[in-house]
Order: C-alpha cells, then structure tokens, then sequence
C-alpha cells in the first residue's frame, strides 16, 4: 500500500498532559469554599464556579486571568495604530524623491531641459503617497538609490497584502527574484481553483493532497485536511478584513489603490480578492464586518496589524471562555493554546491546575446532578465537610485548654482488658494478638496441617470498653429570618453539620436530630438543612421545635435525652390544638405558656438542657436565663466563631460518666459553670 507524502507527514503538537510529576490536585480547600458558599443559600454549582472564579491564596482564579487578558487586550490597542505599512512607504517616497533631485543637481551631463522637466514632475508630485506611487510608475529615474527605494514600495506592498493572508510571508519573500514572486502567483492560482472545486463539492482528498505536495512549503502550520486549511486561512483573512474596517476611510482608500502596484502589477490584488471572496463564501460564520479604534503611536504594518487583529480575536474569545457565563460552561471550554499565545505557559498551568479541579471536584463523587439536573453535595461531600469543621472545633478547643492534641482509640470507651468475638456493627479495636492466635488454633484443629486461612472472620476478637450511656440528641436551630439577617446563618449550619459527623462517626450509637424552626419546626436531615435559603417569615416557634423533641426522645426510652437549643430570640409563635401556627410579636403569654410546658414536659423526660443565646438582647438574655433556670439547665453565650466549640463541647459534656438526668448543675441557676471547652473528652479522640 503506497503512502501519499501528505499523509505520511508527521505532526508535533503542543503536549497537553501538564505536569505528570505533580501531586494530584487536592480539593479539600475547594470543598471547603464550596461547603461554606452553600450553607450560606448559594447552589453548589454556583459556588464552585465562584470559587473558580475567584480562586484562592494558594490558586489563581478565573478572574485574575481573565484580568491579565482584560490588560492585554487594552495594552495592544493603547500602544499601536495602523499607519505602518503607509509611514514606511512615505518614507521610501521621500528618501527616493530625495536622492532624485540630488542625482539631477549633481548631473552636469543631463539636458538642461530634460533636468527641468524632471524636477517639474517631482515638485507637482500629488500629496497622496498613492497617487504619487502611480504618478511615478513611467518616471524615468537617474539615480540608482532612488530607483532603489521606488521599488521597494511595490515590493514592501506585495509582501505586506501576502503577509495579511499568510502569516509570515514578509519575511519569507524579501529580496525575492521573480521565480519566488510566480511561484507565489501560482499557489495562489492553484488555491483558488482547489477552493472553489470545494464549494461545488466537487473537491477530493486527492486533490487536496496534490495540492499540499506541490505548494506545503509555504502553508508550516501543515494542515491535515482542506477544513483545517480553510479555518487557517479563514481566520486571517476575516482578521485583515477587520483590520481594513478599522482604518479611517482615507487610510483605506490610499490602500486600495497602492494595493494595485503590488510586485509592479495587479495581478497579485486580483487573485488576494479572489481568494478573499472564495474564503468568505466557505466561512460566511467568521467576523468579517469587525472593527477596533487604535490609539497608539507605534505603527504596525499590514502582517503585523492583521496579527494584532488575530490576536484581539483570542483575547475575545479567551475572555468569554473564562466569564464562564454562558450555559453548559465547562473549564474544558479555554483554549490553552491561545492562552499560552497570549499569556505565556504560566497562564496555561493555572488554567490547567482549575481544570483539572473542576474535573476532579465532578468525578470524585464530592458533587453530583439530582433528578432534575441541577448539582448537589453528595454524602461523601458533607462527610468530607463535617470532617474539617470538627478538626476546626478540635483545634479551637486545644487552644483554649492549653493541651496537646491527642488521637485515642477506642472513643467509645475506656479499655476494659476483656475481649469477645466480633459481631456485626463493632466499633472497638481488634486484639491482634488474641485474633492470631484463634487462628492457629483453627489451623492446627481443623485436621489440615495448619494450612487454610490465617484469619477468618470467626477469629477476630474486639477489646471491650467501659459501657456509656447512649444518647438521644435533639439540636434544635431556630431557622427564622433574623438569624440570617444578623450573619448567624452559616455559623448555625456549620455547627449543625459539625455535631452530626461527631456523631455519625464516633457516636454511632447515638440518636441525633436536626430540627429547625421559624415560624413552624420540621424535622430535618443534614443536606437539607446546609441546603436550607433564608425567607422571609415571621415567627419563632420554639413550642413546636420542643413537640418535634420531646417525640424523638420518646421513641428512645433507654438513651438519655440531650437538649441543645441555639436561638438568637424569645418565642413569638406557637402551635394551637387545632394545628394552626398562632404568631405574635411581641410574645403573646399564650406563646410563652406553651414553650415553657413543653419544655417541662422535656425535663421531665429527663434531658440534660443547654441553650445557646446569640445576640446581647438583655430582654433576650433575662428570659433565656429564666427558661434554663426553670429545668436545671445550661446557658451559653458564645462568640458566632465559638458556636460550633460550644455546641460540641456541650454535647461531650453530656456524655460524661457521672451525670444524672435531672440537669447538669446542682445550683440550677440556669448559668453557665464556666467548664472549658472540652473539659471532659480530650482535644481529639473524636477528631480523625
């Protein structure tokens, strides 16, 4: 099987793998940004393109890029205009009008009257330079300099309009002999015929490929199919055409006409129409009726303004890439390789280092779509979450009590030395030695030589603990709208997801439930509660928060039931006995009546009762102290920052061995006793 030269042409390509010894991109700090952005009422989709695009101390973000794009962008048009290519052909004009008119003084050999009618001609020259360009094409020159100079003008212009189409031919063709100048006038002839066979569909790869071999010299970017030729070619040529748009009408016109003494003919500009027609025709969807205002003062020549034109064209393109603000937006969506172009390879590692982010923050099972599409924190997400704010907790506790961080096993309980067979459900440690030993026992019964497993499930054997009393946990967030008027939203759900990954993780015996009241209470479980947006609705109606409780506590008679209550003020509504929430501010008595029996009703369940006061409220302050008084509870005034540290360590604290159900405090004062945070439980035998 023959191979075409074409298709046996090799590619290099830009490597696009990033860094392949770089550590695997860690979203925890992701996690948590997105965590705190939507348990303050933000979608966890937003959030995380929040935090894409603001980024992070340690990450550059979206916006800083799209920033530097912002500047750059602004840098080229500030800095340049578009007269290049018409200050250097004045420039050429005069030096070759200059040396002229040296050359005839100094010629004492020249007819005094052909002398005068030389200088004639070049005092009456016209002022356009492209009407002067003409006005000389018959001129019969004397000096060799100025000769010289007259042609580089058509040469400079034939290299500039190629240059306009295919980046690079400036260059390529200077001090080109005329073989260069007809193969160039030939691949153009060539392109256009292959061009225009393609709009009649009568084109083949074939032709493409002949076309290639013949002319691929002068095309590096190596296109593998006609399309790819197109997009190139399509590309630069709707960026020349934006570039002519942007001149004022007269640095146009005197284009045009200088156009036509490119190479010293017209045929160059007829075949450059032809292919600009051909391509507008095949990409009828490039911006070919654009525009830019350029207030510079360095000139930039036809080539180099339609590679600025191509240019702005990126940063166009890399700025809406990066708003991310249009639907099904991805981070897969930024072209790296015109941000490199326009940024550098450092621009590139951050724009990867966000993607792959992105990426990871979708597939590591941290975010998924719901039913309806939209994106949700999975359980993994809230686990991960509650984590880092229960090692927050930790921390602020050591601080406060001056200790060592510790990591204790068995939580549950204090080693007792005594060991019993596994059973489904155990969460004590193994005793290694006694589990390998009923192995070899096994072995050495089972009648096989000692051969088989080493250890079976029948041989584990778990270390008891001291038995502690399992818990019946009611926390009970007041939800109404004040909590998030006063900036207690997030803090509140953050101690809530707190307490439930403590509990789900090292009390699993225990029986948590979140309840949050406004103006009624419902039951609810983690996610919906850190999902949970802020409304608009008055009440705060603790009576049936404690109803919802005092259920919970019932439904576990042998657990001790413990009251956690954070409120940030007095009761303003209550459920009536036909179910109808009655509401009322400032409180009715009605109101008051009402929470205060039910929470009799939880003292005489027998729960151990903290509340959490936000707010300096003294009408508050005096009633809460009232409140805790009337069940031998406990009252806490924590900083917001605080609360979290409070409502764990007051759940430790209920824990403890020792404490009987009537309440916490002898002096039943309703006061808090002032016991450190974490007095009880070490700073983190619950903290992974």
């Amino acid at each position: 099987m023959t191979e075409t030269p074409h298709v046996g042409r090799r590619r290099f390509r830009r490597y696009e793998g990033g860094d392949p010894l770089a550590a695997p991109v860690d979203i925890a700090e992701a996690l948590d940004a997105i965590g705190e952005s939507v348990m303050g009422g933000t979608s966890p989709e937003r959030a995380m393109q929040e935090f894409l695009r603001r980024g992070s101390p340690n990450q550059t973000g979206l916006d800083d890029l799209a920033r530097r794009v912002a500047e750059r962008r602004r840098d080229l048009l500030q800095r340049n205009n578009l007269d290049g290519t018409m200050q250097q052909i004045k420039e050429l004009l005069d030096r070759a009008v200059l040396n002229e008119r040296k050359q005839l003084a100094r010629d004492t050999q020249m007819d005094d009257n052909d002398r005068a009618f030389a200088e004639l001609r070049l005092e009456t020259l016209p002022a356009s330079p492209s009407a002067a360009v003409s006005d000389l094409s018959d001129y019969d020159w004397q000096s060799r300099e100025a000769r010289d100079d007259y042609e580089k003008i058509k040469d400079l212009l034939g290299r500039e309009l190629l240059d306009q189409r295919f980046a690079g031919m400036k260059q390529a063709l200077e001090n080109a002999t005329d073989e260069d100048r007809e193969a160039i006038n030939e691949m153009l002839a060539d392109l256009n015929e292959l061009l225009e066979k393609h709009q009649r569909g009568e084109d083949t790869p074939d032709d493409f490929d002949q076309f290639m071999q013949k002319h691929g010299d002068q095309f590096p970017e190596n296109p593998e199919n006609i399309d790819e030729l197109l997009d190139s070619l399509a590309k630069r040529a709707a960026a020349a055409q934006r570039m002519l748009n942007s001149m004022s009408p007269e640095q146009r016109d005197e284009l045009m006409k200088l156009s036509a003494e490119a190479f010293g003919s017209p045929a160059l500009m007829q075949q450059l129409s032809q292919l600009d027609a051909n391509l507008q025709a095949l990409r009828p969807g490039e911006d070919w009726g654009g525009s830019e205002r350029f207030d510079g003062e360095q000139g930039l020549g036809l080539g180099d303004g339609t590679g600025v034109l191509q240019d702005l064209a990126d940063l166009d393109q890399l700025a809406e890439q990066l708003s991310q603000g249009y639907g099904g937006a991805r981070m897969d969506d930024v072209d790296l390789d015109a941000l490199a172009r326009q940024l550098g390879d450092e621009a590139v590692v951050d724009a990867r280092t966000l993607r792959d982010l992105e990426k990871a923050l979708r597939t590591s099972g941290t975010l998924r779509n719901d039913s309806s599409g939209q994106l949700k924190l999975t359980p993994k997400a809230m686990r991960q979450l509650g984590k880092a704010l229960l090692r927050d907790v930790a921390t602020r506790m050591s601080g406060r009590q001056g200790q060592r961080e510790l990591r204790r096993a068995g939580a549950s309980g204090d080693l007792s030395g005594a060991t019993r067979p596994w059973e489904f459900g155990d969460t004590e440690p193994w005793d290694i030695p006694r589990t390998v030993l009923n192995g070899v026992q096994r072995r050495l019964g089972d009648g096989q030589g000692g051969s088989g497993r080493l250890i079976t499930i029948d041989d584990v054997e778990v270390s008891e603990t001291e038995t502690r009393t399992q818990a019946a946990v009611a926390l009970l967030v007041d939800t109404s709208f004040s909590m998030a008027m006063d900036g207690r939203w997030v803090p509140m759900k953050r101690t809530a997801l707190a307490l439930h990954t403590l509990i789900q993780s090292r009390f699993r015996g225990d029986h948590l439930q979140l309840i949050g009241f406004g103006r009624h209470a419902e039951v609810m479980d983690i996610e919906q509660l850190t999902a949970l947006d802020a409304m608009w609705d008055k009440g705060t109606n603790l009576h049936h928060a404690l109803l919802l409780a005092n259920r919970h506590f019932r439904k576990h008679p042998n657990a001790q039931p413990v009251l956690l209550i954070v409120t940030d003020g007095e009761p303003t509504s209550h459920l009536e006995s036909d179910g109808r929430v009655f509401f009322s501010y400032p409180p009715h008595p009605l109101t008051i009546a009402a929470s205060v029996r039910e929470l009799d009703n939880s003292k005489r369940l027998g729960a151990q009762t903290t509340i959490f006061r936000l707010g300096d409220d003294p009408g508050l302050a005096r009633f809460i102290d009232q409140m805790a008084k009337r069940v031998d509870g406990y009252v806490v005034a924590p900083e917001l920052d605080d609360l979290g540290v409070a409502v764990v360590d007051s759940y430790l604290g209920s824990r403890a061995p020792g404490r009987d159900s009537g309440g916490r405090g002898s002096s039943g004062d309703g006061s808090y006793p002032g016991r450190s945070y974490g007095g009880w439980f070490g700073r983190s035998s619950w903290v992974d």
